[in-house]
């Protein structure tokens, strides 16, 4: 290099334009992010506790701390109607959930629990047959429902069928009208539950009044959605109508 030059640095595998100090930015850049996961991978070296899930009594499925099973009766009910209870997903995984224990009181063969949201003809026989049946109630507080209590029952026939949806009112009124199934047997509510709830109101329990109430009355406090088939859907549920 002749004297009175200016020094140049090439660098090789990069375009001209890419001065030296960009390539060292980089490099810095490349360094401190590498020393950031040795970082990270010395925790990788940790050892891991296992999460130890409290005894569950295996008859009414509760934690054995607090364990129902000296308020159920010892030996199961005999009783001549069977319970089908069909049950949104979202109910297995709650803390207080209530169809083992009223499973823990009946016979096997009395009391049958499905899981799911739709119950297709196709796959659940068994289900569409018992609605089918002339001897099947729906618990259900719908429009045509009579009082279970006032219901005139046909003596002919030997034992009944009752069909419970277990969910939040939003849930069970989804599944009731996306599955025809359960528009055929005769709806019955049952005024006892009136009697229920305001024994559990009076003891601390709380309100919870459905999405369309609330809207309904302006006490909504969540946003509305944006996307127009959800602000559809929820008009409809508001004025009752089948979605």
């Amino acid at each position: 290099m002749a004297s009175g030059e200016e020094d140049t640095f090439y660098t090789v595998g990069l375009p001209a334009s890419t001065s030296v100090f960009t390539v060292q930015e980089e490099n810095t850049d490349l360094t401190s992010r590498l020393e950031e996961n040795c970082g990270l991978l010395e925790f990788a070296d940790l050892s891991v506790e296992a999460v130890q899930r409290r005894p569950t009594c295996s008859r009414c499925s509760r934690p054995q701390k607090v364990c129902l099973c000296s308020f159920l009766p010892v030996q199961p009910l005999n009783i001549s109607t069977c319970l089908y209870i069909v049950q949104h997903p979202a109910e297995e995984s709650r803390v207080l959930r209530t169809v083992p224990l009223l499973a823990a009181c009946l016979p096997p063969d009395k009391c049958k629990v499905l899981i799911g949201r739709r119950f297709n003809e196709t796959r659940y026989l068994e289900l569409a047959e018992v609605c089918r049946s002339p001897n099947t109630l729906i618990l259900y507080p719908g429009a045509e429902a009579a009082n279970l209590e006032e219901l005139t029952l046909d003596p002919s026939l030997a034992s009944y069928n009752l069909i419970i949806i277990d969910g939040t009112w939003s849930q069970a009124k989804d599944m009731f009208y996306r599955n025809d199934i359960f528009r055929l047997p005769k709806q019955t509510i049952l005024r006892p539950l009136k009697a229920l709830c305001s024994f559990q109101l009076e003891h601390g329990a709380q309100i919870h009044h459905s999405k369309e109430h609330l809207i309904r009355n302006g006490l909504y406090e969540k946003p509305m959605p944006k996307n127009k088939r959800k602000l559809r859907r929820m008009e409809l549920l508001v004025n009752n109508v089948k979605i």
